[in-house]
């Protein structure tokens, strides 16, 4: 029985919300009801404009893996969050960079998987201002 739940506990689900202006990365078990980890471009980088980087995601990536090495956790399953809604569906810029720095940490990468919100005609698009 103990070998069933070590199994269970190597694997975690990463969620990574990469907007143009920040990148924030919260590391959960698979339920997702305890969180094992979390950053986000605040914590590492001064400037406000350096929140979305690649630099500053890489940054946080490489702190949020050894959180998690340190807890067991061998890889994670990525679901990879953009704006959405009536702004653009691609993430930001520490979308990559973020996945690639989970995986040179050291971590296992599973499932990656976009689950940034798609409205079914929801709310008016904002006015164009084309001349």
């Amino acid at each position: 029985m103990s070998a069933d739940n070590e199994t269970e506990d190597r694997w975690a689900v990463a969620h990574v919300f990469a907007s143009f202006n920040n990148t924030i990365i919260s590391v959960t078990d698979q339920t997702g009801a305890e969180t094992l980890a979390k950053s986000s471009g605040g914590t590492v980088v001064k400037q406000n404009r350096d929140e979305a980087s690649p630099y500053a995601a890489m940054q946080m990536a490489e702190t949020v893996a050894e959180e998690v090495l340190a807890q067991g956790i061998e890889g994670v399953h990525v679901k990879l969050r953009g704006p959405g809604g009536n702004l653009q569906q691609s993430p930001g810029p520490g979308a990559q960079a973020t996945i690639r720095a989970l995986a040179r940490a050291g971590l296992e990468i599973g499932r990656i998987e976009d689950v940034t919100p798609i409205p079914h005609d929801g709310t008016r698009a904002p006015k164009s201002s084309g001349f």
